[in-house]
């Protein structure tokens, strides 16, 4: 498998790029708008051919580029089935896994960041991985205060969903703060601030309401302008354009 993890620094954004050897075509998972062009250069650089992009959740830190690259490659815009978004072209779900060629994205519904949130698990091979999205990020996990967010309903999408697979699974997040770019479901289950060393779900939910985080900078333009896969008709809004301040999604 081809594969590579991409940053956007605004929102500290990881895309993840995953190509088939054999076919040539590629996954692109959480695309930003303001990065696009540089993942067409990607891809060109590595010989794919975009055959889908794919989401964790409706973001509400940054638009998708799924609309854009959609028109400028014909690609399909995959989402959880859950969302029943009119632009997307194919609904995910636990039964119905993404695949391009050898590549096999397989989706494990992880609610509480958003109610619709999936995480994907993909064999690397040796080990597998885990792309968390913000269910579960390094140190942390998104937050529950927004959304449809549900403190107790994420505490069980990770401790029963994500902390049950092998020790060795690497955890992918889609945002890191810290400069931080993978961790492991051992290191997590041990030592996650918020999640690990056997926290309670009591003790959880203490914790993620005494947060008091900012309200997000980009939600009120980012979660519209995601449920139509960030394609507005009459281009991106310039109050999205001119928000340069970094969103709190810890």
């Amino acid at each position: 498998m081809i594969f590579r993890q991409l940053f956007e620094p605004e929102s500290c954004t990881y895309t993840y790029l995953f190509g088939c050897p054999g076919t040539r075509q590629a996954v692109l998972l959480d695309p930003v708008l303001e990065t696009a062009e540089r993942d067409l250069a990607v891809l060109k650089e590595l010989g794919l051919r975009l055959a889908y992009t794919l989401e964790t959740h409706v973001h509400a830190d940054h638009l998708t580029s799924a609309g854009r690259l959609k028109r400028l490659t014909g690609s399909k815009i995959a989402y959880p089935e859950m969302d029943h978004l009119a632009c997307a072209d194919v609904g995910v779900a636990e039964d119905k896994p993404l695949s391009v060629g050898s590549v096999t994205l397989k989706p494990l519904f992880t609610p509480g960041h958003t109610d619709h949130h999936h995480t994907y698990l993909v064999d690397m091979g040796a080990i597998g991985a885990i792309f968390t999205g913000d269910a579960l990020l390094i140190d942390g996990c998104g937050r529950t205060d927004f959304q449809s967010g549900n403190a107790a309903m994420l505490y069980r999408s990770v401790t029963e969903k994500l902390f049950t697979l092998p020790d060795e699974t690497l955890v992918y997040p889609a945002h890191d703060y810290s400069n931080r770019r993978v961790s492991s479901v051992a290191q997590e289950r041990a030592r996650n601030p918020r999640l690990g060393g056997d926290k309670t779900l009591d003790e959880f939910t203490k914790i993620m309401n005494g947060l008091n985080l900012a309200y997000p900078k980009k939600i009120d333009i980012g979660v519209p302008g995601n449920r139509v896969c960030g394609d507005y008709k009459e281009g991106v809004p310039e109050p999205m354009r001119q928000i340069h301040e970094r969103s709190v999604q810890g």
